[in-house]
């Protein structure tokens, strides 16, 4: 007899696997991974140049400002996809909404270009 749940069995079974999984590499890894220690293994490492300065280190607020920047026309991008998909079947009302939608976007990297938050400096 076939219950309602019967077709959700193979997601029960790959999630119970997964999360078996995810418990028993890393329980496995730390028990049986070599542990041989030494001064250049406990050194710092980044990038493949040795660490200058605290690790606590103040980054400049435009490093954030320009990231910001990149996520909003990221999804500036991701809306405009589906739009000129359906271009056709918005019709003008759909074209009024983008061009106000990239008013939008333009008048705010104007603010900021005029704010000098696109200026990098050294």
């Amino acid at each position: 007899m076939e219950t309602p749940l019967t077709p959700y069995l193979p997601l029960a079974v790959v999630l119970l696997l997964s999360g078996v999984l995810a418990l028993i590499i890393p329980t496995l890894a730390g028990l049986l991974g070599p542990r041989r220690p030494s001064a250049v293994k406990s050194m710092t490492f980044e990038a493949g140049s040795e660490s200058s300065g605290m690790a606590r280190q103040r980054f400049a607020v435009k490093f954030y400002v320009v990231a910001l920047l990149f996520i909003v026309f990221d999804v500036e991008a991701v809306f405009l996809y589906p739009w000129a998909v359906n271009f056709q079947a918005l019709g003008w009302f759909g074209y009024t909404e983008m061009v106000v939608f990239a008013a939008t976007l333009v008048v705010g990297l104007i603010y900021v270009w005029k704010k000098g938050a696109l200026e990098w400096e050294s």
